[in-house]
């Protein structure tokens, strides 16, 4: 959330940043809004001094046994005032924020400019795309003719969307999560967090997903909200805390199962298990000081770089630009896999620098060793990376002619030993 101060600060220069992402004007109307606050807000002081004043002169004036009418009527009709008063501040402030709390975040001046994926710019790409000397297959292709990646089933017991996966598949699906959360906890400095799955409405708030992402959510029927990742409960660790400025950076990573209603995808990657309602994720969470923001991002991305790496997958890091950058971010990497059943490069880890923006939702903040406090954290979020499109990405790169499957070394050691799936 932006603080209106910075507003107030540079109304035109806040216009322009918004400008970037699509998003009309605002600051004029947000600053009128502001001003009559402020004017109600000192007129409430005004009157609340002038009855304090009062007070002492009708007990001055009891005490001498002076009528008290006049001053009693005259405190009276500053009480009402003062009610009035009172009620357009607070109407005058929620109708500020529920503007602000609805506007994106600031771009960092390093993001493109641009309205959508194709202005995206290569940064690297880190791996040569194959030729696998066949006509590959898609990740659905292979794993129905395994026999171990079902989706009729699925569909049967919870509609479309979703996915079974049995034996080896599923084997190695769980080998990948706890591959890459030993690799963030064992080298990369990660604290490997249990969250809850069941958040409630200050918790999406404070990440920015409510008020305007509610559709893109589910919620439960006693009005709990089940998490679209676990950056949601992993950056509300912070929320409401006063974090030392020397025990920062706080880095958390958790394995989770995410929910998303993939609203507004409708006909979009309805094959196979690329876009799931229900999907596994290992999440990257920093909460730093601001300085150090910068230097976090990329360190965050080059983590979730190192799981691809050892996967023997090629990909590409991809900045975004200004039209494709999420909501809460201030700059984002992509990670791109390249899918050679699909013949393209896909997504598969996003990590996004939010500064202070989803601090100032939740008032997460940070005191100096003096003791006086500094300001708000920045957080960073990042996924290192998705289980089932990491699962697709393996299992189309690592395929075979006969339609097995080779398992990257970097896995054995959490596959039992498994380093091939095969039929039968």
């Amino acid at each position: 959330m932006h603080d209106i101060r910075t507003i107030r600060s540079d109304a035109a220069g806040f216009d322009a940043a918004l400008a970037r992402r699509g998003v009309a004007p605002v600051a004029a109307d947000l600053l009128e809004r502001d001003a009559a606050r402020r004017s109600a807000q000192t007129a409430l002081q005004d009157k609340q001094a002038r009855r304090n004043a009062l007070a002492k002169q009708i007990g001055e004036s009891r005490r001498k046994g002076s009528d008290t009418a006049a001053l009693e009527a005259e405190s009276t009709t500053l009480r009402d005032d003062m009610a009035a008063l009172e009620q357009s501040a607070a109407a005058l402030d929620g109708e500020i924020k529920a503007t602000l709390e609805r506007l994106p975040n600031i771009l960092d001046p390093d993001v493109p400019d641009g309205r959508d994926e194709s202005s995206n710019v290569v940064v690297k790409q880190v791996g040569a795309v194959r030729d696998l000397g066949f006509e590959p297959k898609q990740h659905f292709e292979l794993g129905e003719a395994l026999g171990l990646m079902l989706f009729e089933p699925a569909a049967k017991l919870s509609g479309a969307r979703f996915t079974v996966l049995r034996g080896a598949l599923a084997r190695l699906e769980r080998a990948l999560g706890q591959f890459m959360l030993d690799l963030h906890t064992r080298e990369h400095g990660y604290e490997e967090v249990q969250v809850p799955l069941l958040v409630n409405d200050a918790t999406m708030y404070g990440t920015g997903q409510l008020p305007k992402f509610a559709e893109d959510l589910f919620r439960t029927t006693d009005g709990r909200w089940l998490i679209p990742t676990a950056e949601v409960p992993l950056t509300n660790l912070a929320a409401g805390e006063m974090s030392g400025e020397k025990t920062l950076p706080h880095r958390f990573t958790a394995l989770s199962e995410c929910f998303r209603s993939e609203a507004g995808s409708a006909g979009r990657d309805t094959r196979g298990m690329l876009r799931q309602h229900q999907f596994r994720k290992v999440e990257l969470v920093s909460v730093t000081r601001p300085e150090d923001s910068e230097a976090e991002h990329e360190r965050m991305t080059s983590a979730a770089e190192r799981v691809l790496e050892l996967l023997g997958l090629p990909y590409r890091r991809m900045l975004l630009c200004a039209g494709d950058t999420g909501f809460g971010s201030t700059k984002t990497y992509d990670l791109e896999v390249w899918l050679p059943g699909q013949g393209m490069w896909r997504e598969i880890s996003s990590c996004s620098n939010c500064r202070d923006f989803q601090a100032r939702r939740m008032n997460a903040r940070y005191r100096g060793g003096d003791g006086k406090v500094i300001g708000h954290v920045h957080t960073l979020n990042g996924s290192g990376v998705a289980l089932g499109r990491a699962l697709i990405a393996v299992m189309e790169n690592h395929q075979q002619a006969d339609g097995s499957i080779l398992i990257p070394p970097a896995l054995w050691p959490w596959t039992g030993g498994m380093e091939r799936i095969a039929a039968g």
